[in-house]
């Protein structure tokens, strides 16, 4: 008999099964596929010898949590690579914005808005640990009120608000939208504005890098530490119901509120299970990695420094595709955020070889293939690139969500993470993560603070568990 069992071996459920064990609890997570780590998995998709990640690539927010900070990565395998930029913005009249780690760096590259940037930016960058520890973590004290006000005032705005209430120029503007469109929210959406500003001060902070090798060697240092404090993994083992577990007094779920509805059964009270049945999940991805004979050859020099490249020009067009996605409708030029990590990482690729993926986002469930759309809108900033295509692997809605479940339609947020979601998440609760029966727990990015490689979901989730169940204070 164990103390704790997870279901599922991504990076939220690792961290419910590490806080477990940290605690001197014994702890047991059941996977599903035979490799660990749901959204941060690795594998050979195109060509032997070509690393790709099968979904999550950059972790800036691994370096703002919490919780991933404090625990010691590097002494189990881990080492993140950082491009010299995080990320880049290119135009059709073959300029650029670089976004580099200074602020003062990429504001100047912003012409008339460099001090609108500035002024937007730094307050936050200087205090981004208290800021996103507040925003990473339900259960931290607002110890910085006017710091908080401050971001709130900015954050609870659409993003085609903040941009155009803000900055003049195109280039503010359109960087702006990229990054603001991480949250796959129509730009005009309130809130939609607060991923920008949290991606963007992230960037800033502490960069977005990659794990080098891959995005498995992340999940594997988290596996390692975990087995160092006694907790077990069992792979290729789906659990279809509650019943199939052993007996436990608690049991953390790192699934999507559908997949905990089904494991379940009939033992939710109606009106809860009726609250999870109207959760809402948003756009899925339409997803291609490449296998490349050169580094890409982008217009813009610029953007051969950065890590993540977001293609989609204007702040006009980016928020008319991101709308399109959320209406059900398939953009021609649609927005595409694309990593080139090989650059950075030569384990990824064979020497003088590449790799890249991206991604656009369609509509739920979709299954259209956009492979033409979206190497075009790639063409379109580096004319050439298709020449270099060696071997492409494609995934759209239904192949993302085939090969990690709880991808519901390709939703690769946990669930469409506008306001109404973003402070009921699964469900309005006092307690998000505990489920009406007792010692059953959701951890998943489905409960807040929502989507991204942080592990802060399952971490909340166990302290609420073990504070519960074991008396075992937050």
């Amino acid at each position: 008999m164990y103390d704790a069992i997870v279901i599922g071996s991504g990076p939220n459920g690792l961290a419910a099964a590490i806080t477990m064990a940290e605690a001197r609890r014994s702890v047991v997570i059941y996977e599903a596929e035979d490799t660990i780590g749901g959204s941060a998995r690795s594998a050979e998709l195109t060509l032997p010898g070509f690393v790709h990640d099968t979904c999550s690539t950059v972790h800036a927010l691994a370096l703002c949590s919490p919780f991933l900070r404090s625990l010691p990565l590097g002494g189990h395998g881990l080492e993140l690579t950082h491009p010299p930029a995080p990320f880049a913005h290119p135009f059709d009249d073959g300029s650029a914005v670089v976004v580099d780690r200074s602020v003062d760096e990429t504001a100047e590259s912003l012409c008339e808005d460099a001090a609108s940037y500035r002024r937007l930016m730094i307050p936050f960058v200087s205090n981004y640990e208290d800021l996103l520890s507040t925003l990473l973590s339900s259960r931290v004290p607002l110890r910085r009120p006017f710091l908080m006000a401050r971001f709130g005032l900015a954050a609870l705005r659409s993003a085609r608000s903040l941009a155009t209430g803000r900055f003049k120029g195109k280039h503010a503007r359109g960087c702006f939208a990229g990054v603001a469109a991480h949250s796959v929210l129509p730009l005009e959406n309130v809130a939609s504005s607060s991923f920008g500003l949290v991606l963007a001060v992230a960037a800033h902070a502490v960069g977005w890098p990659v794990a080098r090798g891959g995005s498995q060697s992340l999940t594997n240092s988290l596996a390692s530490y975990l087995r160092s404090h006694g907790g077990e993994i069992i792979t290729g083992t789906r659990i279809k119901s509650l019943e199939e577990l052993p007996r436990a007094p608690i049991i953390l779920c790192d699934v999507s509120p559908r997949q905990l509805i089904n494991l379940a059964g009939g033992r939710f009270p109606h009106g809860y299970r009726t609250r999870l049945e109207k959760y809402r999940y948003g756009p899925g991805v339409f997803k291609i990695d490449w296998a490349l004979d050169g580094p890409i050859p982008w217009k813009a020099q610029g953007c051969g420094r950065a890590g993540t490249i977001h293609i989609g020009g204007t702040l006009e067009e980016i928020a008319d595709s991101e709308r399109a996605a959320w209406n059900g409708r398939h953009h021609q030029k649609p927005y595409v955020i694309l990593v080139q990590q090989s650059t950075f990482d030569s384990t990824r690729a064979p020497e003088g070889k590449h790799t890249a993926w991206a991604y656009c986002h369609v509509p739920n469930g979709s299954n259209v293939d956009m492979t033409n759309q979206l190497e075009s809108q790639i063409e379109r900033f580096a004319p050439g690139f298709r020449d270099l295509v060696l071997a492409r692997h494609v995934m759209g809605p239904g192949s993302m969500e085939e090969h990690n479940a709880n991808l519901i339609g390709g939703d690769i947020t946990g669930g469409a993470q506008d306001i109404g979601q973003f402070f009921a998440r699964p469900v309005a609760s006092l307690d998000p993560y505990a489920t009406p029966l007792k010692g059953v727990y959701i951890c998943s990015a489905s409960t807040p603070p929502g989507g991204g490689v942080h592990g802060m979901c399952g971490h909340l989730a166990a302290k609420a568990a073990l504070k519960e169940v074991f008396n075992v204070k937050r």
